[in-house]
């Protein structure tokens, strides 16, 4: 049995955002930090897979959701910094 690429890249990023979302739930600060990655790696992955299968609203849905777990990097980060 062939296993497709493009399901593993989804299962990954599925796992990505998963472990992301459950780290964040734990309100630790230090594990916020780290938790925005874990969520941008699940949606590029989930991003290849949906334009992989061509499924436009899901492209839409995980182009936004990269877009906002940037920006809650990009917000962190400004925190740290102060």
């Amino acid at each position: 049995m062939v296993i497709n690429i493009f399901y593993i890249i989804a299962i990954i990023g599925l796992l990505s955002i998963i472990s992301g979302t459950l780290m964040i739930s734990m309100n630790q600060k230090f594990r916020r930090r780290y938790t925005y990655p874990l969520l941008i790696i699940g949606g590029v992955c989930l991003e290849i897979y949906s334009i992989y299968i061509q499924d436009t609203i899901f492209i839409i849905l995980q182009g936004v959701f990269i877009i906002s777990s940037i920006y809650g990097l990009i917000k962190i980060n400004e925190k740290h910094k102060r």
